[in-house]
């Protein structure tokens, strides 16, 4: 399954942002800690690589991530040159108030009400880039939703006279070149319902928690995963769970339960899950035609 979305609005939005990158000093990218590379535009990369602007990587929902790949990953992006990175959760006060001084530090001649620093915040549907919004200008300017695309235009915002935001609607790319990016993007919801199926991208995240985090399995649902495979982790769910269709004479609704681990997954219910590292992206890349795509690289 090759799953794309690529909204109408998101469009207009990349031509309005290549515009405003202009003026901006830093961009502020918000990642999922839970899969850094796939939650990474690469437009963002090419419009920040056109204009020389720095980068300040957050990857957010770090405490929803397993803490051994976020740091493999904060290494990773520690050897590319011009970028930033570091593990926050939006939603902690805290973390928050970390990222302008930490932005600062990648363009510290912009430190005055003569010359302010300007931060371009920008990332994929859903990574939580309007929490992290409202909570710098510490109340409500941008909505927050649970689904992917809720702000859809631009906006600028002059926190002081030493620091101005410019914030941008979650923008993918138009083609999603590799199917196991879609399906890690879906089963983490950046992208619209319409784009894919629940079951598919559930019998995915399935497969790879078998292969990675089975004890978690276990602790959720109560069910020994020795000798399972992904539709059988399904079935154990829709048992565990009693998700039946009516009238079917006791037919298993798998797409029930397919429903409920991926917002198991999605809220951190199951535990703490990356579904990439920088061996598990290499891996993946070579046993492709085409490696899948690192930033800073090319194709």
């Amino acid at each position: 399954m090759s799953i794309q979305w690529f909204p109408g609005h998101m469009t207009s939005a990349r031509k309005k942002a290549a515009e405003t990158l202009a003026m901006a000093d830093v961009v502020v990218e918000v990642l999922d800690a839970r899969l850094p590379q796939a939650s990474s535009n690469p437009m963002i990369h090419e419009l920040r690589a056109f204009r020389q602007r720095p980068c300040l990587k957050l990857l957010n929902k770090a405490d929803l991530a397993d803490p051994l790949a976020t740091k493999a990953w904060l290494d990773y992006f520690a050897q590319q040159p011009g970028v930033k990175a570091v593990a926050i959760s939006c939603k902690k006060p805290g973390d928050v108030a970390r990222v302008p001084a930490l932005a600062q530090q990648l363009a510290p001649h912009r430190n005055d009400a003569v010359k302010p620093l300007r931060l371009m915040i920008m990332g994929i549907p859903n990574v939580g880039k309007s929490t992290l919004l409202n909570a710098l200008v510490k109340k409500k300017v941008a909505a927050v939703g649970d689904q992917p695309a809720v702000t859809k235009s631009q906006q600028r915002i002059d926190i002081s006279s030493r620091l101005t935001l410019y914030d941008t609607p979650g923008m993918l790319w138009p083609k999603i070149a590799h199917p196991v990016d879609g399906l890690m993007l879906a089963a983490s919801h950046a992208v619209g319902v319409n784009a894919y199926i629940d079951i598919e991208v559930a019998t995915f995240l399935a497969a790879f928690l078998l292969d990675h985090y089975p004890a978690l399995l276990t602790a959720r649902y109560g069910f020994p995963t020795q000798g399972s495979d992904a539709v059988a982790v399904i079935e154990a769910i829709a048992k565990k769970r009693g998700c039946i269709i009516k009238g079917r004479g006791g037919e298993l609704d798998l797409e029930k339960a397919a429903a409920i681990l991926l917002v198991d997954y999605r809220s951190g219910a199951l535990g703490r899950i990356s579904l990439e590292t920088p061996t598990l992206r290499a891996a993946r890349a070579s046993t492709l035609e085409q490696p899948v795509a690192v930033d800073g690289e090319k194709d």
